[in-house]
C-alpha cells in the first residue's frame, strides 16, 4: 500500500520561546523576543512553528500547550504544532479538552504530534506513570482523543482510562480533531503511526532510515484496513549554515551536547544538516526523495545568531530547492 503524500514542501521552525544555547545559565522566558521571532518567521514565508514537550528536561522548557495557546494569537497564517507531545504523561480526557480549545484558538491551524518519550524516566516517575506502560497508554490515549473529538456521548472501557458516558463540547474546529502525527523509531511506534495516526514525524534519522520507516508505516496502515487519505510526513532536522562543514559541526556539537547532556558530535555528524546553503539543500533533497514533506527546522548554534540562520535559510537555501 502506497500512502498518498502531499506534493509540496513545507518548512517550519522549532522552538518559540528561545533559550540561550549553549544553555548553561539561568533562563527567563522573554515573550517580546518570542513575539519578534514569530513575526520574523511569518514575514519570511515559513509555514509553521513547533514546540517540544517535557515535564522535566535537562534544560528549562515551557509547557507546550500553554505556549502554543499564547503563540497562535501572534499570527493569522502560521500552522502550529507539537513536536512532540508526551501524551502518556497525562490523562487523555483533559488533553482532549485542551487540544480542542487550542484548535479553535489556532483557527484550525494545528497539528498534534504525539509520542512516548522515555529517555528521561524520572519525569515519568514524577507523574506517577510506569515508563514501561507508555506505549500502551499512548495507543489507548489516541483512541480516547478520537472518541471525544468526534462528538456525542462516548464511553471508554480501556485498561488505563475507563470512564462512563461523557460528551466533550465544543468539539475541535477541525472535523474529528486536528491531525495526529506520531513520532518514534521503534517498530511499535511505526505500527502506531500507520494503524492509528494521520502522519509521522521523525527525529534523529537518516534518509534511508526514514524510507524504511515509511515502508513499515504503509504496511501497518494496510494491515489495519485504513483508508488514510493524504498522510502527513514530517522530519525534525537539526540545521546549521556556516562557512564550512567543520565549523557548522562544531557549533551544532556544542549546542546539542549541552541540550542532551551527552557528547553529541557523532550524532550531529550523522543526523544534522551542516555546512553551506548547497549542503543544506542537498540534505533536504535527500529527505524529500524518500517522502518527507514538512521539515521542522531546529536552527542550532549561538542564541544571538538564530535570527540570522532563519533568514539565511529563507534567502539562500529555499531558492536552491526549486520551490518557486
Amino acid at each position: 500500500m502506497d500512502l498518498s503524500l502531499e506534493t509540496s514542501l513545507k518548512f517550519g521552525v522549532q522552538t518559540i520561546c528561545r533559550r540561550t544555547e549553549p544553555a548553561v545559565g539561568p533562563w527567563a522566558p522573554d515573550t517580546e523576543d518570542a513575539r519578534r521571532l514569530i513575526r520574523l518567521v511569518d514575514d519570511l514565508g515559513y509555514d509553521s512553528m513547533w514546540v517540544g514537550d517535557h515535564v522535566a528536561f535537562t534544560i528549562p522548557i515551557l509547557d507546550s500547550i500553554t505556549q502554543l495557546a499564547w503563540a497562535c494569537g501572534q499570527s493569522e497564517r502560521l500552522t502550529f504544532g507539537t513536536g512532540i507531545y508526551l501524551l502518556p504523561l497525562r490523562h487523555p480526557t483533559p488533553v482532549a479538552k485542551m487540544i480542542s480549545t487550542l484548535d479553535h484558538l489556532c483557527g484550525g491551524r494545528l497539528i498534534f504530534g504525539v509520542g512516548v518519550g522515555g529517555e528521561f524516566p524520572d519525569e515519568f516517575a514524577a507523574c506517577g506513570i510506569p515508563v514501561k506502560e507508555r506505549g500502551a497508554r499512548l495507543n489507548e490515549g489516541i483512541a480516547v482523543l478520537r472518541k471525544l473529538w468526534n462528538g456525542g456521548e462516548v464511553e471508554n472501557n480501556g485498561k488505563f482510562y475507563p470512564f462512563p458516558n461523557v460528551e466533550l463540547l465544543p468539539t475541535p474546529r477541525q472535523k474529528g480533531g486536528p491531525p495526529i502525527w506520531c513520532g518514534g523509531r521503534s517498530d511499535g511506534a511505526l505500527t502506531r503511526a500507520g494503524a492509528l495516526c494521520d502522519g509521522y514525524i521523525s527525529y534523529v534519522v537518516t534518509p534511508e532510515m526514514f524510507k524504511n520507516a515509511m515502508e513499515k508505516i504503509s504496511l501497518a496502515a494496510e494491515e489495519a484496513g485504513r483508508d488514510v487519505g493524504e498522510y502527513g510526513t514530517g522530519h525534525l532536522l537539526f540545521l546549521r549554515i556556516d562557512d564550512s562543514h567543520e565549523k557548522a559541526l562544531d557549533a551544532a556539537t556544542e549546542a546539542l551536547s549541552v541540550r542532551y547532556a551527552m557528547d553529541f558530535r557523532r550524532p550531529a555528524e550523522k543526523y544534522c544538516a551542516l555546512g553551506s546553503p548547497a549542503d543544506i539543500a542537498t540534505k533536504i533533497d535527500a529527505f524529500k526523495s524518500v517522502g518527507v514533506r514538512h521539515f521542522v527546522l531546529d536552527f542550532v548554534g549561538p542564541y544571538e545568531q538564530r535570527d540570522q540562520q532563519i533568514e539565511r535559510f529563507a534567502q539562500e537555501v529555499r531558492p536552491l530547492l526549486g520551490l518557486d
